[in-house]
């Protein structure tokens, strides 16, 4: 038996066994044996029963006692349980579906009589049994064997694939599946189950179940849905759903020149333009001849028919006709308590394989070979298919997300180049070789920068980190602000170009809100029990009081600006922690104890220590924060009964995003506008909230912009890092554990939608949490890119990943999601606007206070010695002087704290970062000139970042001419 067949699995507790492709019988030919030499032979002077198409609950005639029929079934021996057509089975033999292939796998066991008129004499009965006992005598591998049939015939039942996507007469597509597990106490489910199938009925949809024995797990119903022509023709025309009259017979493009250079990066024809183009109109019912249909079955694509279906799913009631209680409808309330367990349209075949039966499209496996998999990283995105498969309101995201990579690609290059010169300009960092000057920065004595437990330090010891603050800050900075504050203009003009073309290319020019996406909310029609008369229309139409809504309103408002106070509170709670544990480190590392860490010991120091743990612990808490808000948004948004889906959306969507701004932005704002900013000086140290031991945080001699990068770094990376950990890893794992039970199946046993069951369920904001993604992502690398000139770089390597796996999740993890369409991005296109703009001030700003940019380029032209335009001497010139004598007992270091070499009776100064006048002076402790001429430099810097965008932006946007390219489209 080893080189005949394979174990497979079990059922129950037997075991099953397949067939290899070189035994007895194989899958393609359905059961039936290439090989029956040495097995039980059937007598050729028998003629074996003609094979009858069973209906779904038929007779059965003479069965023996204990036997349970559905189907039409013929001789079956006592205690026999038949599905379908089974001829003279033996006794305990079980038989689901049509049992032709069995008979023939069996040949031992084909019928003598056809008949019942002698079904139950003991003759018969005793040829039976000795049949039974030939077979049984084969050390039990037919009874293995039957078993394996009998579940097989689950899908191959009517020589039907098991791919298939139509119903049991193999012409009646399914549109749709709604899948649930009948329990025991469930009478109510059953009751809405059956006034809600009943009513979709009555709305003209067909369905066909499988039954429970059917199905893999040997639980779970399957309702399959089918939409005749008069149901799809009869909701197109009310949809608008536009549709072909005529061939496009406007002549193509020519060719671009030297266009075979982009050969590499190009797809076949066929799967970047996989219909012809048409002009379209919408449906009319009344003027069917007007359009082109062939074929009605094929005329509406599987996209349009699942929006369809679901549009009825949506709003088919499951109360009965005399029931008072008319909130009862929607397949959404049927999910929600559990009435059904799944609902979604089905894939068109496996997505490593095209499906074998030819009215199957096999667009899944089309997209998964051309574009899901990470080695097409490289390769244009079909648009075209993607639109066509998904719908267009996911071909507008991919669209956006590819064209958003595209662009970054530009700024990458740029922050690239600006970073390598900064690492190649180390040798003329002057400043930087003057901290670590031992006779100018070990000279230095710097004051202690906490009270009690801080010591007094030399400048030197921040050597290193002045060498990496050169990196990022450096007159590429400045360079690098002003170039972001143009690409991220140029991109969102660029993209409201591409966005008009492919309005054009996809037929929605005149696609309105108002027509599709306006359409009301079945939970709002369900919700308003009050109407009044449109004005426009002259329609009675639902509407909610004005009270409640503002009630709702003002109930929102309130818990979103709780949940914001709770994220500014753990802020603060991260400042606090960064000021206690500041001076713990700075205690501990006073002797440079870290120096004995191989390789990065040298380069530890209490700031960067402080900065780091306080920046992991503030990325936990956004996390924390990210999950829990996410269900209060979408609670309280539910509460306000928005009208439509498109209100609905915009109303999450700017929730969801004020919320993440302050949650992902809020440190990187503390330590680029805060930090080191509002200090005070020795001697009148500014403490948090004025009564609390906590000194305000200090910037190290090398500035704040080192510790903003860092701030910058860990919060993006690792949010990219854990976004793809949730949307790659999670859905994978869950859907390897949901199947682990069918992969030990044979594949033919694993029906369409029962593969499609155990995906993912891609649920209504699955697309909104990728556009979030993508937008916070968008925010990192402009808002406080001037930190961190290798941003865009990050991003570029993350989205280029991201578009792929996007792909293979949608592909391979996710059901397929019920098509919508959509003409733009929506609500993130403002929300983009908004972030451009304030981008700018925002890097202004980082140039300006937090980079040390402008102080040098200051001494340089004003203040450096003998005019020479050198930066000679601006350490000392940084840096004001302060008489120890000056300190307070709260202030003065305790005994023991300072270094061996420190000296009070010799040492009598010490230095802080600012520009103040020497003790002794008539103005001692006050700001000098210099400060003021710093100060007015960096406004002036400032407002000309700001103003000279407006007049690019004005003069980009004619430019562009997105505009007049949509007027021409239109007409």
């Amino acid at each position: 038996m080893s080189d005949r067949s394979r174990l497979t699995g079990k059922i129950g507790d037997e075991t099953l066994i397949e067939m290899s492709q070189n035994s007895l019988c194989d899958g393609d030919n359905n059961g039936f044996p290439h090989d029956t030499d040495g097995y039980p032979q059937p007598d050729p002077s028998e003629s074996p029963t003609p094979y009858i198409n069973p209906p779904d609950h038929g007779s059965c005639e003479s069965l023996g006692p204990g036997v349970q029929g559905h189907g039409t079934c013929d001789s079956l021996g006592p205690g026999v349980q038949g599905h379908g057509t089974c001829d003279s089975l033996g006794l305990g033999v079980q038989g689901h579906g049509s049992c032709d292939s069995l008979r023939s796998s069996l040949p031992s066991i084909h019928s003598h009589h056809s008949g019942s008129d002698h079904s139950d004499s003991s003759p018969e009965r005793g040829q039976i049994l000795r049949r039974l006992s030939t077979v049984t005598g084969l050390t039990g591998m037919w009874r293995k064997r039957a078993l394996f049939l009998k579940h097989r015939s689950r899908v191959d039942k009517h020589q039907q694939s098991k791919d298939s996507v139509f119903f049991r007469d193999g012409k009646r597509r399914i549109d749709f599946i709604l899948s649930y597990v009948d329990d025991r106490d469930g009478e109510r489910k059953q009751e809405r189950r059956k006034e809600y199938e009943a009513n979709l009925k009555k709305a003209g949809l067909e369905l066909e179940t499988e039954d429970q024995s059917e199905s893999d797990d040997g639980k779970t119903y399957y309702v399959k849905i089918h939409t005749p022509w008069d149901v799809l023709a009869t909701y197109a025309d009310v949809l608008k759903i536009k549709v072909p009259f005529k061939a496009n017979d406007i002549p193509a493009h020519k060719d671009i020149p030297m266009n075979w250079l982009f050969t590499p990066f190009r797809l076949p024809n066929h799967i970047m333009n996989p219909e012809p183009d048409y002009f379209t109109s919408p449906f009319n019912k009344e003027k069917i001849d007007f359009f082109l249909i062939d074929d009605k079955e094929t005329f509406f694509p599987p996209s349009v028919r699942n929006r369809i279906v679901y549009y009825i799913l949506a709003r088919c009631a499951y109360y009965k006709e005399d029931s008072d209680d008319k909130n009862k409808k929607g397949i959404k309330r049927l999910l929600n308590n559990g009435t059904y367990g799944a609902a979604f349209p089905l894939h068109d075949s496996r997505y490593w394989k095209a499906s074998r039966d030819p009215n199957s499209e096999s667009e899944r496996f089309s997209l998964y070979k051309h574009w899901a998999r990470f080695f097409s990283f490289f390769k244009e995105q079909p648009l075209n298919l993607i639109r066509k498969y998904y719908g267009e309101k996911i071909g507008i995201y991919f669209a956006w997300l590819g064209f958003y990579t595209e662009m970054l690609f530009f700024a990458a290059v740029v922050g690239l180049i600006c970073f390598l010169y900064g690492l190649f300009t180390f040798d003329d960092n002057v400043w930087s070789k003057e901290i670590c000057s031992e006779e100018i920065g070990g000279n230095i004595i710097m004051c202690p920068l906490c009270d009690k437990t801080c010591g007094y330090w030399k400048l030197n010891s921040t050597c290193n980190s002045s060498w990496q603050s050169h990196m990022f800050d450096n007159v590429g900075t400045v360079f690098f602000a002003i170039f972001m504050g143009i690409w991220v203009t140029l991109f969102l003009e660029f993209w409201k170009r591409r966005q008009a073309r492919l309005e054009y290319e996809w037929d929605l020019v005149d696609f309105e809100e108002e027509q599709q996406q306006l359409q009301l909310r079945p939970e709002y029609e369900i919700k308003c029990t009050s109407r009044r008369l449109n004005r426009v229309t002259q329609e009675m139409e639902p509407y909610f009081p004005a009270k409640s809504q503002c009630a709702r309103t003002f109930l929102s408002g309130a818990t979103v600006i709780f949940w914001i106070s709770l994220i500014i509170a753990c802020i603060i709670g991260v400042i606090a922690y960064r000021l206690a544990v500041y001076a713990a480190f700075a205690s501990i590392m006073k002797d440079s104890p870290t120096n004995n860490i191989h390789m990065v010991g040298s380069l530890i120091t209490p700031q960067l220590a402080t900065s780091v743990t306080a920046s992991c612990i503030n990325f936990v808490i956004i996390m924390i924060l990210n999950v829990m808000y996410e269900r209060v948004a979408i609670w309280i948004t539910d509460m306000e009964i928005p009208k439509t889906h498109l209100e609905y959306e915009n109303k999450l969507t700017v929730k969801m995003f004020l919320f993440q701004f302050v949650n992902y932005y809020s440190s990187c704002f503390y330590v680029a506008f805060f930090k080191g900013k509002f200090v005070g000086r020795p001697g009148d140290y500014i403490y948090m909230f004025g009564w609390s031991k906590l000194r305000n945080e200090e910037c190290d001699p090398g500035g704040c912009l080192i510790e903003l990068t860092t701030q910058l770094v860990i919060v993006m990376a690792g949010k990219q890092v854990w976004g793809n950990i949730q949307e790659a890893l999670v859905p994978w794992l869950l859907n390897w554990w949901g199947s682990r039970k069918a992969r030990s199946h044979p594949e033919s046993l694993y029906s369409r939608w029962e593969q499609d069951h155990d995906l993912q369920n891609f649920s209504h904001l699955g697309l909104f949490y990728e556009y979030l993604e993508m937008v916070i992502q968008f925010g990192f690398i402009t808002l406080f890119v001037a930190s961190f000139p290798l941003a865009p770089l990050l991003a570029l390597l993350n989205n280029i990943i991201e578009v792929r796996v996007d792909a293979w999740k949608f592909t391979t993890q996710f059901r397929r999601p019920v098509a919508a369409k959509a003409h733009s991005i929506g609500a993130w296109q403002e929300i983009l606007n908004g972030v451009a703009v304030f981008s700018v001030v925002t890097n202004a700003f980082i140039v300006a206070f937090t980079s040390d940019m402008i102080p040098r380029l200051v001494y340089m032209y004003a203040y450096s010695p003998d005019n020479d335009l050198s930066m000679k001497g601006y350490i000392n010139n940084s840096l004001s002087v302060f008489n120890i004598s000056g300190f307070s007992e709260d202030n003065r270091p305790d005994d023991g704290e300072s270094p061996e070499w420190f000296n009070s009776s010799v040492i009598t100064t010490c230095r802080y970062r600012d520009y103040r006048y020497p003790p002794g002076h008539e103005k001692q402790y006050t700001h000098t000139m210099q400060f003021w001429h710093i100060l007015a430099a960096k406004l002036a810097f400032i407002i000309i970042m700001e103003v000279g965008r407006t007049p690019l932006a004005t003069l980009l946007e004619p430019a562009i001419e997105t505009e007049p390219i949509e007027r021409a489209w239109k007409l």
